[in-house]
């Protein structure tokens, strides 16, 4: 059944039987106003209780509810329908109200008990709810938002329609969220690799119908859905005090008569954020509640996923200059606090990729106004004296010296093809993450039309300023042509790239201009992230590629391509992974170099799709096609950038064979059975000429091409032969 159908029959089965008399009419105009004003009443109160007890959550819990809205708009959801989903999904995580702080900000894996104590939050929720006059239909949706589809949840035994509707969409939104947002124990996951993980687990933690339906909402006009939930939202927003902006997290344990530190002004904030070294502010429990980007890329961990963590030994296994662990009991930070005296130690502490960086910790206990001896938080310095450079040093010594745009005093065009280069390369040989974010200014032909070409200036400068102002020390700005600009992001995934990308976005498009009588302008952007195989071509070429989409979608929006390096879930395609696929001695057999079949779990019609935009990106030339059939030419280069004779581009025939297959697939009780999608992938790869086969480095450029193919399609290696029906 498809959504559409499933949809009309939930709306079908809620529905008064027979026709409706004024008096059913009018009870029914009167339940829609109940669970509107539990919506927005009840709502609000219990939300705000919610973000009282941790911010993360509720940040989460919103995100999810503004998600459920969009989906809901997209499918045209009834009204009724979709108020309870946006309530129930505002407030899917209320129960954890109940949940003691020290389980909520774990980074570590929880314990049987710790997993209870979650899964007991459901029926806090369920108290809670019933407590403030909550609609059954919203406790239902809430409750249930945990189940698996197939039943094998640990503690939920509800299994396909069993579950309600909406609970079905809150946990697929839910999911997309914790995947694509910052955690202390993983970085953010790009778009592609969250929809390739939804599509894995249809049938078994999801709905395969409602995953196929919420991973098609990418391919909407996002402004236009945006517009919508605004309208929805917003306007209510304004009459009922709901919090849809964030505040700020209240001082914990502090002291009756104590002030907690004041707010960073704009230089102060500017000024930390701008630091090389790692800064963090901590309340008098050490919660965290700054973290600058130079403790970002200290540590590996976003800011998002640290603020709101108790700062203890163990979060970044902090170890003495002997190599041991310190406990808690001799928590240089600990003790500060409690003396009152300044601390300065050498430690290390785990690093980006998990490696021990050496640091000289400087701790500094804050008074209260006007209260000398009483401490309500530290700040807390690191400075990095381990004896390597590091990557950021690297790329901030080639940005000394860039060449720069005499308008907007951003790098030009060649500094930036020649940094482009030096990022790729510097990141692939770390295997560290690299982004790039392609911006262009939204209908700037009509600017210069109507304002003059003074007002254009104006607006390209601004834009190249801001720009400047909101990226971090490392990165390089960079005027591409006209009014389309580049950003380099050095140790940077997707999906916090994404995020800044919108940031700047948001500030632009509330900046008004004065050539322009206060109007303001937008702009549109296209993000991607360094994944193997890559060269500085087709990065380039794939976050345009999203910048177009972005166009085309609306404008005034980001839009995300590409899956990004290998994460703790992809294995490495290493030599030892390949040496199966390399067949006998080059040039032998069937003159393949490479030949292996991938799979992946998307349909047919999504793998196309990403075989299109490898195409693209390789500007590879197709020179033969057949019903699931291309035979394409492409050239691979070593991708350093560089130019010398030994290292020319290798021409490749890439021959590749897409089919479909339906896997029975039930799980361990016997619970959902059916036929799950995977499509496979059959790749041969052979040198276009034979004198290529020669080449010293022909395979490791095969091999390449090769990683670049299987992290666009998000595909795996095939180890079994599936059961076709």
């Amino acid at each position: 059944m498809d959504v559409g159908a499933l949809l009309r029959s939930v709306d079908a089965a809620a529905a008064v039987s027979g026709k409706s008399s004024p008096e059913q009419r009018a009870a029914g105009a009167a339940e829609q106003h109940q669970l509107v004003a539990g919506r927005l009443g009840m709502a609000s109160a219990l939300f705000t209780s919610l973000r009282c007890k941790h911010p993360p959550t509720a940040d989460h819990s919103l995100r999810v509810a503004l998600g459920c809205s969009a989906w809901a708009a997209a499918l045209q959801m009834p009204d009724k329908l979709r108020t309870q989903l946006e309530a129930a999904a505002l407030l899917h995580d209320v129960g954890k109200i109940g949940v003691p702080d020290s389980i909520l900000n774990k980074t570590g894996r929880l314990s049987d008990i710790e997993l209870e104590i979650i899964d007991s939050s459901r029926e806090a929720s369920r108290h809670i709810l019933h407590s403030s006059g909550a609609p059954d239909e919203i406790i239902d949706g809430v409750v249930s938002a945990s189940a698996w589809f197939d039943g094998s949840h640990r503690s939920v035994t509800l299994t396909g329609d069993q579950t309600p509707f909406v609970s079905r969409m809150i946990a697929i939104v839910d999911a997309f969220d914790s995947m694509t947002t910052d955690q202390v124990y993983r970085p953010a996951r790009s778009r592609d690799q969250a929809i390739a993980t939804l599509y894995e687990q249809a049938g078994t933690q999801f709905d395969p119908d409602l995953v196929r339906s919420y991973c098609e909402l990418f391919s909407h006009d996002q402004r236009q859905l945006e517009a919508d939930v605004a309208a929805r939202w917003l306007t209510s927003a304004t009459t009922t005090s709901l919090p849809w902006k964030a505040t700020p997290r209240p001082a914990e344990a502090a002291s009756e008569g104590s002030t907690p530190p004041s707010e960073p002004d704009l230089f102060t904030t500017r000024l930390v954020e701008n630091m090389h070294d790692a800064v963090m502010f901590l309340d008098s429990q050490r919660i965290i509640t700054m973290w600058n980007s130079g403790a970002e890329k200290l540590t590996g961990v976003g800011a998002t996923a640290a603020i709101g963590k108790e700062m203890t030994p163990s979060l970044l296994d902090m170890a003495a200059a002997t190599g041991e662990l310190i406990d808690e009991a001799a928590c240089p930070i600990k003790k500060s606090l409690g003396e009152g005296m300044q601390a300065l130690e050498r430690v290390s502490v785990m690093g980006r990729n998990g490696q021990s960086v050496t640091v000289d910790m400087h701790v500094i206990p804050v008074s209260a106004t006007g209260r000398p001896g009483h401490f309500v938080g530290a700040t807390v310095l690191m400075h990095d004296v381990s004896s390597e450079a590091t990557l950021e040093e690297r790329c901030q010594a080639l940005h000394a010296e860039m060449i720069k745009d005499p308008m907007t005093q951003v790098a030009n065009r060649a500094e930036f093809d020649r940094m482009l280069a030096a990022f790729v390369e510097a990141h692939l040989d770390t295997e560290l993450r690299c982004s790039l974010i392609m911006a262009d200014i939204d209908r700037f032909k009509s600017i210069n039309d109507t304002y003059g070409h003074q007002a254009g200036d104006e607006a390209i400068m601004t834009f190249a300023g801001l720009m400047k102002s909101m990226c971090r020390t490392g990165d390089l700005v960079a005027r591409y042509g006209g009014e389309e600009f580049a950003i380099l992001c050095a140790d940077c995934n997707n999906a916090t790239a994404a995020k800044r990308a919108d940031a700047i976005r948001k500030k632009l498009s509330e900046t008004p201009h004065t050539n322009l009588g206060g109007r303001t302008i937008t702009a549109s952007f296209g993000v991607t992230e360094l994944q193997p195989g890559d060269t500085p071509e087709t990065l380039l070429r794939r976050s345009d590629r999203a910048l177009l989409q972005a166009k085309d979608q609306g404008r005034n929006q980001v839009v995300q391509l590409g899956g990004g390096m290998q994460t703790e879930n992809q294995p490495k395609a290493g030599w030892g992974g390949i040496g199966k696929w390399l067949l006998g001695s080059i040039g032998g057999g069937n003159g393949a170099i490479v030949q292996t079949r991938l799979v992946t779990n998307v349909p047919i019609e999504l793998t196309v799709e990403k075989l299109r935009g490898f195409i693209a990106d390789r500007d590879a030339e197709i020179v033969k096609t057949s019903e699931n059939y291309i035979r394409l030419i492409t050239e691979e280069a070593d991708g350093s950038g560089s130019r010398r004779g030994s290292d020319q581009p290798i021409s490749f025939i890439v021959d590749i064979h897409l089919s479909q297959v339906h896997i029975e697939r039930t799980n361990n009780v016997g619970l959902a059975a059916g036929k799950y999608v995977h499509t496979y992938v059959d790749v041969k790869i052979q040198p276009r000429r034979d004198r290529d086969r020669s080449k010293a480095k022909i395979v490791d450029r095969a091999r390449k091409l090769l990683s670049s193919l299987q992290a666009y399609l998000m595909a795996r290696e095939a180890v079994a032969e599936p059961t076709t029906v």
